[in-house]
Parts: structure tokens; C-alpha cells; sequence
């Protein structure tokens, strides 16, 4: 059994311990690294400061808006690096504000530089007199209509702005102010209509010259408050406190539960106010006042608000020279040679590996699943899922062709609440049983079982990963999934979905390590046996890939198996609160991140036990919300030869030199210096997928056996 923490345990010590926020934010000062890459084309370089900005938006809604309900509550509980809500946050806003300065010159430069490629973004001074003609024609034809002014200053109770949403603020007066009573100036807001795209194109021009919507409107508001005179305006956006918990634990109708929650984030607290740099003082001194938000609360932006709609540039087609290569997917190295999906799976498990091999077997088998007569019954788990998804299509056509399909569709999976809500109706309107989870539990888990009548007897198939079933992310995002008729598995997977429909309590597993019932002891109990099992001979070896490291118990085991001298090598896209290089505490263990074109979102997890070697993947990151409060999986790769590519796969992850992060024992990660060959992960990933491809068509070449002859 793994060792419990001691009352007075010093590796509780806050000097031991970063602080999970701050911790983030140096992850998305990584991202932000990328985009001010000049060694990158320039699209690229847009995507991921387009990235930057979308994340800091969720970070608001729900990072930044718990510490601030929990400052409000009057909370000065301390986070295990010692610090109070309000600190955090005082910390926070220092690091986003000198973020945000570098962000919005990174993007000026791309676009500066995109000019040079024939794609202008011109601001009002640039317009000639024959674009701004054009550009107010446009604006009555195809603008003004759309528009819902509001006046802040004179609607009682105020109009509830939404979140996210671009918005233009004016001091409007009377054009004609009576000289004895002026007349004061009146707050108005004018919400960019959602429908619009962010950038309006000039006809007639060589290449590509763009305008912002939100500067057609600004320059054309005399046509929206006629015998009015604009006395000011500005650009802003407001973000929202978006963290609404689900209470489903006596939730009678979890549907209505989730809608209410949907719904209720649009009258939640504001938690920040972006606003541009070059804002009237008196504008945005009402602005303030009159949605009651604090100096604290305000960010000024010195360029575009709200980035994202850089992904309107990145998208557009041609331009190719100013994108990094496609990779496209390549077919499966263990599905190589393969033509029948359901008899390679009964020989040998698959590993997939996202998205350098291709997620289309997947999407293939559910296919085939829902059309083969000898499918019996198909059972998955639905997380998060695309807008218009092969699989869930599957799904209905596989229930309409009279199979037994049961689909869990996680309504809580933050921000897709209310497209999960549509796949549940879709599917409950096909005739699959469609469950919503655990009570007080998410489920995270990714799992797919396909019951099969074969010749000899029914046969179970099914696929674990470590990301969701998405076709779309499997392109985005690099993920590992499992494909095996393994019985003692299987039998597990079965376990799990009866679990899940209430049909039976927890069981003995086989294979299969669930969380919130013994992940987290597992893993304990690893962890210390590698402790326990190193000598100086032969020091014990744990190699771990995950998204993000913020469990306080974990660190701690970690920390003790490090003061035992095992090996420790940790492979940290995101958060990471545990301090490497500590003297006496953590001197054997070494953090990465890396940061590329792909996002890290596998988790592996190796220990060298004593030269049995053990290796497993799973769905859950070591964070007390993975281990306490979701239902996940891990479960263990047993075939030696996909063990031993999962190993050299870990190795080739800490050998990069080229997008890897070395954590520092005081927080800041600094580039892992380039020594010797230049290694690039992700790169070496799809250069072995395209060259099995190729090894495989060599072998099997031109030349074709011939059949021996057949019996008479």
C-alpha cells in the first residue's frame, strides 16, 4: 500500500509547489511563444495567437471567475503554494496584462507582415475616400438593419450584454445643444450583429484588403443616431462568469438541469472588461460605472479585441506558401496490409496514434457496426463530439437497423452542454437508450463495445482512448486509442457500461483501473513499489505523459520516490504545480513541455518495475478532479510489441530539442537547449507513419503470389 501523508508531513511545504493558475499561464506564454515564431509562416503563427486568445477567454470564465467568487465569499483558504484568492489574482492580472501587451503586438506584426503577402487589414486613417463611399453603402445595405442599439444610461433595469461579445460603447449628444442646458451625454452600446463576419473585404482591389465589421459600424454610427453627434467611441467585450455548477445529484430531470445552467450563464458576473487602448477617458469612466466594474477588471487592448477571428484569415483558402505542410493521416501501422477490419482485430490489438495515423477505423467500424446483421448491440460513451458527427450518425442508423444501442452522452462536459442536448434528443428520437452519467460524477471515460455473432460464439470488440470519439479533433489533436477483442478486457468494458446503466455495483476488474473508486490508489501504490524496487544499481524508472499535473498527493508520492532515487521524467502539456530540481526533494525529476503544431492530449504512463516494464494509458490527468470526481479509465497495453513502441514513443517525446520546455525549479520554463541532432517530436512521429506506409507497399510491391490449385 502506498504511504500516507503524515499531519505534519514537510513535503506539504508551499515552497515545494507552484501555483496552479500562474502555472497556466505560463503554458499559454508558450503557446504565445509559437505565434511570435518567425521561423513559422505566418498563418501558422496567426493560429496559435488566435489560440492564446480563446484560451484566456475560457481562463476567465472559469479560473478567474472561481477565485473571484471566492473572494466575494470572503475565502482566504491558502492553495498548496500558499497562496489566498485574492493574491492569485493579483498575481493573475499582473502576468495577463504583460501577456496581453505581447499578444497584441505579435498580431499587429503578422498582420503587418500578411500585408507584404498581399492580405491588408486596413484601419479607418487607411481608407481611401472611394472605400469609405463603398464601405457606407455597405453599411445600409447589409448592416444597419441587423443592429439592436441600446441606451445604458436610460433603460431601467439595464439590458443584460452578453459575454464574449463585441460591442460598440458611444457618448452620443445632440447636435445642436442648447447653450443655457446642455444636454449630458448619453451612454449607448451597440452589439456587433453575431451573424456578421469579423472582417468585411473591399471589392476591386489586388490580392485580399479587409476591414474590420467593427470599424464600418464605428465610422457609420451618424446613420444609427440621426440628429445626434458621436461625442466618442470605443470597441469592448465582456466576459462573463461562466463557472455554473451542475447540481445533479437530486436532479430529477437532468435535461432541464443543464438547459437552466445554459441559460444561466448569461446573467452571471462579469469578470472582465476589455476595452481598446485608445478608449475616451470619459467613455469609458460611464462605461465602468454604469456595468459596475472595477479598475482591477479592465483590460486595455492596443489592437484587435478578441482574436479569434484571426481563425477567418487562417481559413481561407489558396495562400498556401504562408501555411506550415499538410500532414495528412496515414493508414495504421498495425492495420497495414489489413483489408477486413474485424479480422485484424481478432488477431492482434491495434494502436492507433493520433493524428499521424488516421482516426477513419474508428469512424469505419461503427460504420460497418451499424449496417452488419451480426451485430448484435453497440455500447459508447459521447464526451465531446463534432458538429456533424459520422459517428453519431452511426449511432442512429445502427438503432433504426434494430440493434441494441446504448450511448452516454455527458451532459456536463463544460461548454458543449447544449450541443450534447441536441445529440441526446437526435439519438433518443433514433431509438438508442441514451443515459446522462453518474449522479455527481462527469464521465470522461472514452470507450466503445461492439457485441458481434460470429461462427463460434458472440464476440466482444471494443476501442479505449485517450481522446474523445471526434473526428474532426483527432486531426488537431494528438491522441492514442486501442482497438482489441481481448477478453478479459472486453469483459471489463462490458463491466463498465453495466456500471454505468445501473445494472450492476463496482466488481473485481481484469484489466481495467476506474476512477473515483481505485485510480488514484493505484497509481499510489505504482509509484511507491518503483520506490521501492530502486536501488543504486538499478534505480527504479517512471516515465508519465499528461495534460496537466495538479494533484497535491500525487506530487507528494512523486516527491518520495525522487528522494529514493528513482528516475523520474515527466511529460506536462499544461499545469504542472510540482517544483523539479529541489535539492533533497525532487532532484531526479524532470518536467517537459511540448508545445507544436498538434495539441499534446495522450496520457501514458511507464514504470520500470524492476525491469518488467508496465505500461498503460487512460483518459484521466493527475488532477484531484480526474482521480476524485469523473469516472475515468486506464487500462494496460499487454502485447509487448505495441509496449515497446509506447516506450520509444515516451523516449521521443523527451529527447525533443526543438518544441520542448524545461520546467525550472522556480516556475519559469525555459527552450530545452539544442544538443546534437535536431529532434522535432511530432515530426519524427509522422515521418515513421509515412515510412511504414511505404515499407508496407514495398513489400507488398508488384509481385502477387500465385494461388495454388484448388481441390477438385
Amino acid at each position: 500500500m502506498a504511504k500516507k501523508d503524515g499531519p505534519k508531513d514537510k513535503l506539504r511545504s508551499p515552497r515545494y509547489y507552484l501555483n496552479r493558475e500562474l502555472s497556466w499561464l505560463e503554458f499559454n506564454d508558450r503557446v504565445l511563444r509559437e505565434g511570435l515564431d518567425r521561423q513559422l509562416p505566418v498563418l501558422e503563427r496567426l493560429k496559435f495567437l488566435a489560440i492564446v486568445s480563446s484560451n484566456l477567454d475560457e481562463f476567465f470564465m472559469i479560473r478567474v471567475a472561481s477565485l473571484m467568487q471566492m473572494q466575494l465569499a470572503g475565502v482566504r483558504k491558502r492553495d498548496p503554494a500558499g497562496l489566498t484568492p485574492t493574491q492569485q489574482l493579483q498575481a493573475i492580472r499582473r502576468r495577463v496584462r504583460r501577456m496581453v501587451e505581447e499578444h497584441s503586438t505579435g498580431v499587429r506584426s503578422a498582420l503587418e507582415e500578411l500585408a507584404q503577402h498581399g492580405i491588408q487589414v486596413l484601419r479607418p486613417s487607411d481608407w481611401t475616400d472611394p472605400q469609405r463611399q463603398w464601405l457606407r453603402r455597405y453599411f445600409q445595405r447589409e448592416i444597419q438593419d441587423q443592429l439592436s442599439p441600446l441606451s445604458l444610461s436610460e433603460l431601467n433595469p439595464m439590458p443584460i450584454l452578453p459575454g464574449l461579445r463585441l460591442q460598440i460603447a458611444a457618448l452620443v449628444i445632440p447636435a445642436d445643444p442648447s447653450p443655457r442646458a446642455p444636454e449630458a451625454a448619453h451612454l449607448v452600446a451597440v452589439p456587433v450583429p453575431a451573424k456578421c463576419k469579423r472582417f468585411v473585404q473591399l471589392p476591386g482591389q489586388e490580392g485580399l484588403t479587409l476591414v474590420c465589421i467593427e470599424d464600418v459600424i464605428i465610422e457609420n454610427l451618424d446613420l444609427v443616431y440621426p440628429g445626434r453627434m458621436i461625442k466618442s467611441s470605443t470597441v469592448f467585450r465582456i466576459t462573463r462568469d461562466a463557472d455554473v455548477p451542475i447540481q445533479d445529484d437530486d436532479a430529477s430531470d437532468l435535461l432541464s438541469t443543464v438547459q437552466q445552467a445554459v441559460l444561466d450563464r448569461r446573467r452571471r458576473q462579469i469578470v472582465r472588461l476589455e476595452v481598446s487602448a485608445r478608449a475616451d477617458r470619459q467613455l469609458l469612466k460611464a462605461l465602468q460605472e454604469r456595468l459596475q466594474i472595477a479598475e482591477p477588471l479592465v483590460y486595455r487592448i492596443d489592437g484587435l479585441l478578441d482574436a479569434t477571428c484571426l481563425w477567418e484569415l487562417i481559413g481561407r483558402e489558396g495562400y498556401e506558401h504562408l501555411r506550415v505542410p499538410d500532414w495528412p493521416p496515414q493508414t495504421p501501422r498495425d492495420l497495414l496490409g489489413q483489408e477486413n477490419l474485424w479480422e485484424a482485430i481478432q488477431d492482434h490489438d491495434v494502436l492507433l496514434f493520433h493524428p499521424y495515423e488516421s482516426f477513419d477505423p474508428v469512424v469505419q467500424l461503427l460504420q460497418e457496426a451499424a449496417d452488419d446483421p451480426n451485430v448484435l448491440a453497440i455500447k459508447q460513451t459521447l464526451y465531446r463530439t463534432s458538429g456533424d458527427s459520422p459517428i453519431v450518425r452511426s449511432l442512429e442508423r445502427a438503432a433504426q437497423n434494430g440493434k441494441e444501442v446504448i450511448v452516454l452522452v455527458e451532459l456536463k462536459a463544460r461548454f458543449e452542454e447544449a450541443r450534447n442536448l441536441q445529440w441526446a434528443r437526435r439519438l433518443e428520437d433514433a431509438g438508442c437508450y441514451v443515459l446522462y452519467g453518474l449522479a455527481g460524477l462527469k464521465t470522461h471515460a472514452k470507450a466503445l463495445l461492439i457485441v458481434r455473432r460470429e461462427e463460434d460464439r458472440i464476440r466482444r470488440y471494443i476501442h479505449l482512448s485517450t481522446g474523445n470519439y471526434n473526428e474532426r479533433t483527432a486531426r488537431l489533436y494528438s491522441d492514442i486509442g486501442l482497438l482489441s477483442a481481448d477478453r478479459d478486457l472486453a469483459a471489463d468494458v462490458a463491466a463498465l457500461f453495466n456500471l454505468l446503466t445501473g445494472q450492476s455495483e463496482p466488481v473485481g476488474w481484469n484489466r481495467l483501473v476506474i476512477a473515483p473508486t481505485g485510480l488514484r490508489r493505484y497509481f499510489l501504490d505504482l509509484i511507491q513499489r518503483e520506490a521501492e524496487l530502486s536501488t543504486p544499481e538499478q534505480p527504479g524508472l517512471i516515465m508519465a505523459k499528461v495534460n496537466s499535473l495538479q494533484d497535491a498527493e500525487i506530487c507528494r508520492a512523486l516527491y518520495r520516490a525522487s528522494q529514493k532515487g528513482v528516475k523520474i521524467l515527466l511529460n506536462v502539456r499544461g499545469i504542472c504545480v510540482l517544483r523539479p530540481g529541489v535539492p533533497n526533494v525532487s532532484e531526479t525529476i524532470e518536467v517537459v513541455s511540448i508545445v507544436d503544431r498538434f495539441l499534446e492530449h495522450a496520457r501514458i504512463f511507464y514504470f520500470h518495475n524492476g525491469g518488467h516494464e508496465e505500461v498503460y494509458l487512460g483518459s484521466a490527468d493527475w488532477m484531484s478532479r480526474n482521480l476524485d470526481r469523473r469516472l475515468e479509465i486506464l487500462f494496460p497495453i499487454v502485447q509487448p510489441n505495441l509496449r515497446r513502441r509506447l516506450i520509444d514513443i515516451l523516449k521521443t517525446f523527451f529527447a525533443d530539442n526543438v518544441k520542448a520546455w524545461r520546467l525550472c525549479p522556480d516556475g519559469r520554463y525555459e527552450r530545452v537547449p539544442r544538443e546534437g541532432e535536431a529532434i522535432r517530436a511530432q515530426e519524427w512521429f509522422y515521418k515513421e507513419a509515412v515510412a511504414a506506409v511505404r515499407q508496407a507497399q514495398q513489400i507488398q510491391g508488384p509481385f502477387r503470389p500465385l494461388a495454388g490449385p484448388q481441390p477438385q
